[in-house]
C-alpha cells in the first residue's frame, strides 16, 4: 500500500482497492512515515492505564479472605463490604477472575449430556406412526412399596397398550415389556420418549441399549427437549388422568395397583371418549400395525460408501493398531464409518449421527469439529 501511495495513487483509490476506510489509510501512511516498517506491526490494544485495576493490596485481602473461610466469590465480596465499607471492592467476576489465577478455584469437568432433539417430530397422523412412552412419576402404596408405572400409548388413536407396575427402571425389566407388546400389537415406525433412563443415555447419540435395540428394529427414535414436557403433551395428560383415577389415593398392595392400572386401561381404551378422536373411544379408532415383529433382531445394514466396525466389550474401537474409547453402551455392536476427507471420518449407528473421528490424532469427538465448521463457511462464502 505504502509503495503504491509513492506511485502516486490517490487515498480513495487505497481505500477501495484494500477494502478499508480512508481514515485507516492516513493512519498506516503516518505511522510508516514515523516509524518505518516497524510502525506497521499490529500494537498491543492494552490501554496505557486502567482506573480501576486491582491493586496487590486488594489481591493479598481477597485471597486471605478466600483461605479463612474458603466461599465462593459472591459471598467473599459480601464479607469484604462488610469488613471495610470504605474501600470500593471490585466485582464478583473480578474477584473471581484473581481466585482463578492464583490457583484457588477448580473448575467444574465438563460432564457429558442426553443430545438435544429439538421440533419437528414425526407427525402422528396415522396409527402406530408415533408411540409415546414414559415412566409415570413413582408412588407408594399404602404398604410403602414403590411402584413405577410404564406406560406405552399410542399418539394417533390414544390406545393405552401398556401401564404395567416394573419393580426396577432399567433395560433388564423395561425391555421385556416391550418384547410383550410388539409381539401383540406389531412395530410402530417411531417412539417418542424423554431423556431419562431407560430410553436415553449420554452415550454418543444419546442411545441407551433399550433404543440401540429399537433402532435395530427399524424403528426411528424420539426425545423431548429437557424440561419440555409439552413435546409430549398428549401422553402427559393421559398421565394425569391415570394419577387422578388410580393413585388419589394408592391402593393398599402392588398387586392391587396393578388390578387398578387394567381397570384403568380397559375403561380407557374402550368406554372413555376422546374430544380429539371426536368423542371416539382409542379401540375403535386404532388399527394393529402391519409391521411384524421378528423373531430375531435384524443386523443394521450400512451402504456401500460405509466401512464397518465392531465396537469392543470396553465399548473401544480399532482403528490402524490403536484403540479409541467410543462407549461401553455400544459394546459388541456394529457402528458405520464414513469418510469425509483423509483425516475427518463420521460415525454411524444406524441411521444416527454418533459423532466424528480425527484418523490423525485418533480422537472422537460428539461435537462437529471446529475445523469442519470453518471449512463448510469457507466453501458457502
Amino acid at each position: 500500500m505504502v509503495q503504491d501511495h509513492e506511485e502516486g495513487m490517490s487515498i480513495s483509490e487505497l481505500a477501495e482497492i484494500y477494502g478499508i476506510s480512508r481514515k485507516t489509510v492516513y493512519k498506516w501512511l503516518e505511522r510508516h512515515d514515523e516509524q518505518g516498517l516497524v510502525g506497521l506491526n499490529d500494537i498491543s490494544r492494552r490501554p496505557y492505564h486502567s482506573p480501576n485495576q486491582v491493586t496487590a493490596e486488594m489481591e493479598a485481602a481477597i485471597v486471605a479472605a478466600r483461605h479463612r473461610w474458603r466461599w465462593g466469590p459472591g459471598k467473599l465480596r459480601i464479607k469484604l463490604c462488610q469488613q471495610d465499607s470504605q474501600v470500593q471492592w471490585p466485582a464478583v467476576s473480578t474477584i473471581a477472575a484473581v481466585l482463578k489465577a492464583k490457583g484457588l478455584v477448580v473448575s467444574r469437568r465438563n460432564r457429558p449430556r442426553v443430545p438435544v432433539q429439538r421440533p419437528p417430530y414425526i407427525a402422528a397422523d396415522v396409527p402406530n406412526k408415533v408411540w409415546n412412552i414414559d415412566y409415570k412419576g413413582w408412588f407408594r402404596c399404602g404398604d410403602h412399596t414403590r411402584v413405577d408405572p410404564l406406560t406405552v400409548s399410542d399418539g394417533c388413536s390414544r390406545y393405552l397398550f401398556r401401564c404395567q407396575h416394573v419393580e426396577r427402571t432399567g433395560y433388564e425389566l423395561t425391555q421385556p415389556v416391550f418384547d410383550a407388546t410388539f409381539s401383540e400389537f406389531g412395530l410402530p415406525w417411531g417412539i417418542h420418549s424423554d431423556n431419562g433412563p431407560p430410553f436415553a443415555s449420554v452415550a454418543p447419540g444419546g442411545l441407551s441399549k433399550l433404543s440401540i435395540w429399537f433402532v435395530k428394529l427399524g424403528i426411528v427414535v424420539e426425545r423431548s427437549r429437557p424440561g419440555c414436557p409439552q413435546d409430549n403433551g398428549r401422553h402427559e395428560r393421559m398421565h394425569r388422568t391415570l394419577k387422578e383415577a388410580t393413585a388419589k389415593p394408592p391402593q393398599a398392595t402392588v398387586r392391587l395397583q396393578q388390578k387398578a392400572f387394567h381397570a384403568f386401561q380397559r375403561e380407557y381404551n374402550e368406554e372413555r371418549p376422546h374430544e380429539a378422536l371426536d368423542n371416539q373411544t382409542p379401540q375403535s379408532c386404532y388399527r394393529a400395525s402391519a409391521r411384524c415383529y421378528p423373531r430375531r433382531v435384524p443386523e443394521l445394514e450400512y451402504g456401500d460408501d460405509m466401512e464397518m466396525r465392531v465396537i469392543s466389550q470396553q465399548g473401544s474401537l480399532k482403528w490402524k493398531g490403536e484403540r479409541t474409547f467410543i462407549s461401553e453402551v455400544f459394546a459388541y455392536e456394529t457402528i458405520g464409518i464414513k469418510a469425509i476427507d483423509e483425516r475427518w471420518m463420521e460415525f454411524y449407528f444406524g441411521p444416527v449421527q454418533l459423532g466424528w473421528f480425527d484418523s490423525y490424532r485418533h480422537v472422537f469427538s460428539r461435537r462437529k469439529p471446529k475445523a469442519l465448521i470453518l471449512r463448510e463457511s469457507l466453501v458457502i462464502l
